[in-house]
């Protein structure tokens, strides 16, 4: 549809529409144009016009994870939040932060820190992430161990439907409870339901002390000892089992490795280092060795983690084929046993206490991921491709999912999106 840009025109400023070019789009994703919508009152505009005309609509940020999901039935026109990037309202003493949905993480971040509070989450390319994309695809990160996942953070939204109407749930206050929860229904959505403009989120304040213990060590004793603190009274913020390829990548040798990181104040941290590093020096099977960083290499690591999963740099050497990266979810109870089934040269990371992690492989084939799969299941699990390979996602479910809920979910789907040109065919079972 050559003429999109050429309609939008009439309905905002010119500037605001710009080519594909503007963002690092995947090849199956052809839009005549993006859009880039300053104010809640364009972005209801360009909803309208689209709806008008029957457009197909994909809305991103930054667009840093428009790889993720479904390769989707098409698209006419993209939709960016990512000038809509003001902060509304940070509430300083209710520990309450309001912000339009184009606002980056790595912006707001410094300016939470300013009051010693911070938004409790760590998601995929955290330079570029945006409010709004990081709900959008649900991406919480290793701090969901401590401070649950973004349903629980999440305590306001706003949002363009399909016909540009502008809907609204939550309020500013933690307590709110008015309407409908929309807030988890849109979490996770991948810009199905609607284009996310506005959200509230609680915040936490910056404890004084923070340090990480590294354990590394054979399977069994590493099994051992994130099962005895899972039901232990210690409260790590974050709590990852290690693949022996990333441990490798981290420095700590080829072997499974926990992370288990602590934040309060500084005796309580103290203490609970000691506590785990008594707890691994007894663990069953072969000894554990222990490492404990603080400062900036506390920080790094955890970084560290994050990329070597996600950028095409992090492998020591070339990959030959592009690397496929999937979420995964098992019983954590079973997270050693799949983490040693890994095809060789795998890398991963589960949190110890969800089961929910990141799997990242290389040269694999469509049997490989469908084996993980089966395994996943088996172990009550889920495995979603991310990023991989048109061909393969030509080829492999990339949902996967075998649940009950299809039915439930068409049944919202055709509620805000009667005409399905919301990311028409990118999420579960072709929604």
């Amino acid at each position: 549809m050559a003429n999109v840009a050429e309609i939008l025109g009439a309905v905002v400023e010119s500037d605001r529409i710009l080519t594909p070019e503007s963002l690092d789009l995947p090849t199956y994703l052809t839009p005549a144009a993006v859009v880039y919508p300053t104010t809640e009152a364009e972005l209801s505009a360009v909803m309208a016009c689209a709806h008008q005309h029957r457009w197909r609509v994909i809305p991103c940020g930054s667009g840093s994870k428009l790889a993720w999901g479904g390769i989707g039935a098409g698209v006419d026109l993209m939709v960016s939040t990512a000038r809509l990037n003001q902060v509304i309202d940070h509430a300083v003493g209710d520990m309450t932060l309001t912000a339009q949905s184009g606002v980056k993480l790595a912006d707001l971040v410094p300016r939470l820190a300013q009051h010693n509070q911070f938004l409790a989450v760590d998601p995929a390319y955290a330079d570029q992430a945006t409010l709004g994309g990081i709900v959008a695809t649900g991406d919480t990160g290793a701090l969901r161990q401590g401070y649950g996942g973004l349903r629980d953070m999440l305590i306001g939204i706003s949002f363009g439907r399909y016909d540009g109407a502008i809907a609204k749930a939550g309020g500013r206050v933690v307590k709110n409870v008015a309407g409908y929860d929309l807030m988890k229904l849109l979490t996770g959505s991948y810009g199905t339901l609607g284009v996310i403009s506005q959200l509230t989120f609680r915040l936490y304040p910056v404890q004084d002390g923070s340090k990480t213990v590294v354990v590394t060590g054979e399977a069994s004793s590493v099994d051992a000892l994130a099962s005895a603190l899972r039901r232990s009274p210690l409260t790590p913020v974050a709590l990852d089992i290690l693949s022996p390829v990333l441990t490798k990548h981290l420095g700590y040798g080829e072997r499974l490795a926990l992370l288990a990181r602590f934040q309060s104040i500084g005796p309580g941290v103290e203490e609970q280092v000691n506590a785990l590093r008594e707890m691994a020096g007894t663990a069953a099977g072969t000894a554990l060795s222990t490492q404990v960083l603080e400062g900036a290499d506390d920080v790094h690591i955890w970084a560290m983690v994050q990329d070597a999963l996600l950028q095409k740099t992090a492998a020591p050497e070339p990959e030959p084929e592009p690397a496929i990266v999937a979420k995964v979810g098992l019983s954590p109870a079973q997270a050693v046993a799949w983490l040693e089934q890994l095809p060789p040269g795998s890398w991963a990371r589960l949190h110890a206490a969800s089961g929910i992690g990141t799997v990242r492989l290389v040269a694999a084939t469509a049997e490989t991921v469908e084996q993980l799969r089966r395994r996943c299941t088996m172990a009550g699990g889920y495995l979603t491709l991310l990023e991989a390979p048109l061909s393969l996602k030509k080829t492999v479910d990339v949902w996967g999912y075998s649940g009950d809920a299809l039915g439930t979910m068409k049944a919202l789907k055709a509620q805000f999106d009667p005409h399905n040109t919301l990311s028409p065919g990118r999420f579960v079972g072709g929604l």
